[in-house]
């Protein structure tokens, strides 16, 4: 009910709404006055509530207060049936309106009126998958488990305009991300966008769901831009369209100052959204090189979920970016094996990046087996390699190369099957150049290295195409041509990038380039100075 009603006022151009994943944090936790709210959250209007449930009936209790003042300007108890709770909905949300003296357009109003659904169990399953959508860590196995509840949702009732912008936004990040890079998985996404425009063609929600499948689906970012322009108009104060803005101008070439800004500005809306801040805290800032701003980025979320583990470990690996320091997340991932073991499996790819930049093997063994068999990412990037590739880089790092033969061959396997279900796929393609390379295969790896970077060069993708290139530097220095290797990485550089200090100076990936002094030059112009 929250959420809907926040929705419901964020349509209001008069008002400024502080959207929902600010405010559910204080329904727990330590207990704040009104004013206290009004303070971190930068409001002058707070809404209070409480929603009852006994059978067939629901009691809610609303209470509108000054924060300023802690003054209650207007309170309502409303006592239906369970089946009026989208209607109850709409009627505090015209109330809150009408005491701020805000001007609702007729369009406004019809917006605000509009219900849902009329099933309650739908609806249900509905709020649980948009729940799992929204979690900062949401991963695979999460936005499948939403899609399931989505799709039974709208079996439940087939007019539900909301869970088919949840289901397109849900199957474009599955495609997005490379979790499934198919035209099968697209086709779907485009599919619950074609069944929102049906529903409501002229709604906000669908020039939104239509702007996130052109920038997920087809990375038309000037056509996702205009989508959002038209959104703008029915939701003016959405900081999703911020958010979702912000995005796409950090994959435009040249954006991502823009990016940043627009996404300070969904911050704005929205200050407590740990999904955004993390976001700025573990792209933008650190691939702008603004690790002072990362740091109290990441301060701020650990205020917000004092025991959020990814934002304990995102602190931490700050001084690991900036100052090639590994002790905090040392010292963090020390601190969480030995206090929640149960956490080790979601903690292993920094563990693993720790174990490796202090060429400790035992240790990353030990991250490795904690992984499973979860796929990892070496970097804040969409490239995620398997176990065997990974065991053979723990060789090669100790120098068995016997060993590490045997890992890259079953990787190489692996990794093909994988390029053949999605051969277009760059980030996928420019695994297999790696392992490639580990295998000697200079001419194999050179060419799908290459071909990775055609996939997703930097005018298509200005953040990932830059993450091809640095790995086709790699590729080349593991190949042994150290001059294609400098001139690569040289260019991986001199843009937003997500190659830092730290990362250089200790990771024996890049250990083929060490003692040249152009490669040495380029790990010293990124020291802090």
């Amino acid at each position: 009910m929250q959420d809907e009603i926040l929705t419901n006022l964020a349509k209001v151009a008069d008002l400024k709404v502080i959207s929902r994943s600010s405010v559910m944090h204080y329904k727990s936790g330590v207990e704040r006055s009104p004013r206290q709210i009004g303070q971190q959250l930068g409001i002058a209007h707070l809404l209070e509530g409480s929603v009852q449930r006994a059978g067939n009936r629901i009691r809610v209790n609303a209470q509108l207060i000054d924060t300023r003042t802690d003054g209650h300007l207007w309170a309502q108890t409303y006592d239906r049936d369970l089946a009026d709770v989208f209607a109850i909905q709409s009627e505090i949300a015209k109330a809150i309106a009408d005491q701020l003296q805000a001007k609702l357009s007729p369009s406004e109003k019809k917006a605000i009126d509009l219900r849902p659904t009329s099933d309650i169990v739908a609806f249900d399953l509905y709020a649980r998958a948009k729940d799992l959508i929204l979690s900062s860590t949401a991963g695979k196995v999460g936005l499948l488990q939403a899609i399931e509840l989505l799709n039974q949702a709208i079996v439940r009732d087939p007019s539900f305009f909301d869970a088919y912008c949840q289901l397109a936004a849900a199957h474009g990040s599955l495609y997005l991300f490379g979790y499934d890079h198919t035209s099968a998985r697209l086709a779907l996404s485009e599919a619950a966008v074609e069944a929102a425009s049906r529903l409501r063609p002229g709604a906000g929600e669908t020039h939104l769901a239509r702007a996130r499948n052109l920038y997920q689906g087809h990375r038309d970012y000037d056509g996702a831009l205009v989508e959002l322009e038209l959104a703008r108009q029915t939701l003016p104060n959405d900081s999703r369209l911020y958010q979702l803005k912000g995005f796409i101008q950090r994959r435009q070439p040249g954006r991502y100052k823009e990016a940043t800004r627009s996404l300070e500005l969904a911050i704005d809306l929205d200050p407590r959204n740990v999904l955004t801040l993390r976001q700025v805290a573990a792209f933008n800032y650190r691939r702008l090189g603004r690790h002072a701003d990362a740091e109290s980025a990441w301060d701020r979320i650990l205020a917000i979920v004092p025991d959020d583990l990814n934002a304990k470990l995102g602190r931490a690996a700050v001084d690991f970016d900036w100052k090639a320091d590994t002790r905090p997340l040392h010292q963090t991932v020390d601190s969480i094996r030995a206090t929640n073991p149960a956490a080790l499996q979601s903690i292993a790819g920094n563990w693993l990046i720790c174990a490796l930049a202090e060429r400790d093997a035992a240790a990353a063994k030990k991250a490795l087996v904690a992984a499973g068999e979860d796929s990892l990412s070496l970097s804040h990037e969409n490239v995620f390699f398997n176990r065997p590739f990974v065991e053979g880089v723990i060789a090669r790092m100790i120098q068995d190369d016997a060993a590490a033969r045997s890992a890259f061959t079953a990787a190489r396997a692996e990794q093909e099957k994988v390029v053949q279900s999605q051969p277009n796929h760059g980030p996928t393609l420019c695994v297999l150049a790696l392992i490639d390379a580990g295998l000697g295969r200079k001419e194999e790896a050179l060419r799908e290295g290459g071909r990775a970077v055609e996939l997703l060069p930097v005018e298509k993708d200005g953040a990932e195409g830059m993450d091809m290139i640095k790995y086709l530097a790699m590729i080349a220095a593991w190949v042994g041509d150290k001059d294609l290797a400098c001139e690569q990485l040289a260019i991986a550089i001199s843009g937003p990038s997500g190659l830092t200090y730290g990362e250089l100076k200790l990771l024996p990936l890049w250990d083929p380039l060490r003692g040249d002094p152009r490669f040495e030059k380029i790990v010293a112009d990124r020291a802090p100075k």
